[in-house]
């Protein structure tokens, strides 16, 4: 059976579930601004984040790169970056890249404009402008091997190793032999299971990619070594123990379950973008939401699932996500946040594979533009970017 979906064509051949102005703060500096022609447009959304200057360069390249990605995304048609003048990124580049992409795209300049007033004005007319420019797009049939889905799990417990996160390996599996992409990370919860990863990557335990899977786990570790602490200091969490958890090694087996069964074709790095990749790909991100989700919308996924147990509500501005809720209990308290109940499975309703083949319509409906419960209710103000030294 061939499988399609309704979606956006971009100038770059990729399709989109969203057509969305992206409003781009170069910097943290420029959020106030951002933020204030996001009110008043519609249309628009913000990546309001916390980096951008006093950073190490490494770092003020890594921000850089995550912002024109984000820019670059399937689901942004056009963009707005915000700069203040003075930051560290290079919001130039950031312009320059999009505009090269064959996106409408506009830039603003706090300081030059002569401040905050003068800059949320230009910014208000320069939004309205580009958001007339797209809202005429038309949605256009898209084969299934143009997906590129993320998958993550949070708020975490026993039922999700049981329930959801199988749901999601399953939609996972599926996809991949549809021809689509599928990322997963979340490197701290491969700890205690990195061995299982590693003998599926293509090439064998040994080979490169199996090799990558190890080097990111201990690179993960010692970050946490290099100032003194242990990674199982944080990990669980308070709320993965209160929901039955008992050590990192238990909760990285069941979380390494969404991720299916078929080979690991590469690991990424954090500012990684797919282009023409297909199958499963690790990507190199930290489990909390606002890095984590910056990450894999920045790696141009059009949509993710996340699999919860004790109901973790966040989305992302520019990323549709599908919460699939593993506790039965959780779903009933929290049924406008979770998207798909999989404690069906756990009270014997339903199977595994019957679940998955609900949360695969539920996929398809998304990407043709059925809204997420966390996008319905705005619930995506928060993201960050992941970086690696101190704030300077």
């Amino acid at each position: 059976m061939g499988y399609t979906f309704q979606g956006y064509r971009r100038p770059d051949g990729k399709f989109g579930s969203r057509n969305l102005v992206a409003v781009i703060p170069s910097v943290i500096c420029a959020n106030d601004v951002a933020q204030a022609i996001c009110r008043q447009v519609q249309g628009t959304i913000g990546y309001f984040h916390h980096q951008g200057c006093c950073q190490l360069p490494s770092d003020l390249k890594r921000v850089t790169q995550v912002l024109l990605n984000l820019g670059l995304s399937p689901n942004v048609g056009a963009a707005l970056i915000v700069s203040l003048g003075c930051e560290g990124t290079d919001h130039q580049r950031i312009y320059e890249e999009i505009k090269a992409s064959g996106k409408p795209v506009e830039i603003i300049h706090i300081q030059e404009l002569g401040g905050t007033s003068r800059a949320i004005q230009a910014g208000i007319d320069a939004a309205q402008s580009l958001v007339m420019q797209i809202s005429g797009q038309q949605r256009e049939t898209a084969d299934i091997s143009n997906v590129i889905m993320a998958i993550k799990c949070g708020g975490s417990d026993t039922t999700s190793g049981m329930a959801s996160n199988c749901v999601v390996g399953y939609v996972a599996d599926k996809l991949v032999d549809l021809g689509a992409t599928v990322i997963f990370g979340e490197t701290t919860e491969f700890l205690g299971g990195e061995h299982i990863l590693a003998k599926r990557a293509v090439g064998g335990e040994n080979g490169p990619v199996g090799k990558k899977i190890y080097e990111i786990v201990d690179r993960m570790e010692k970050r946490a070594k290099a100032i003194g602490e242990d990674m199982r200091g944080g990990q669980p969490t308070p709320g993965n123990i209160a929901g039955g958890l008992s050590s990192i090694e238990e909760k990285s087996l069941g979380a390494i379950v969404k991720s299916g069964h078929r080979p690991i074709q590469g690991v990424l790095e954090y500012t990684d973008r797919i282009t023409d990749q297909k199958g499963l790909w690790i990507k190199d991100a930290p489990g909390r939401e606002p890095e984590i989700l910056t990450g894999m919308a920045a790696t141009g996924a059009q949509f993710m699932m996340f699999s919860t147990g004790r109901g973790a509500p966040q989305g992302f501005a520019s990323m549709p996500v599908i919460k699939v809720c593993g506790n039965p209990i959780t779903y009933e308290r929290m049924c406008h946040d979770m998207d798909l109940n999989a404690g069906r499975i756990i009270t014997g309703e339903k199977s595994i594979e019957e679940v998955g083949e609900e949360a695969f319509a539920k996929v398809l409906n998304v990407l043709s533009g059925q809204m997420t419960k966390n996008e319905a209710l705005s619930y995506f103000g928060s993201i960050d970017i992941f970086c690696l030294g101190p704030v300077i």
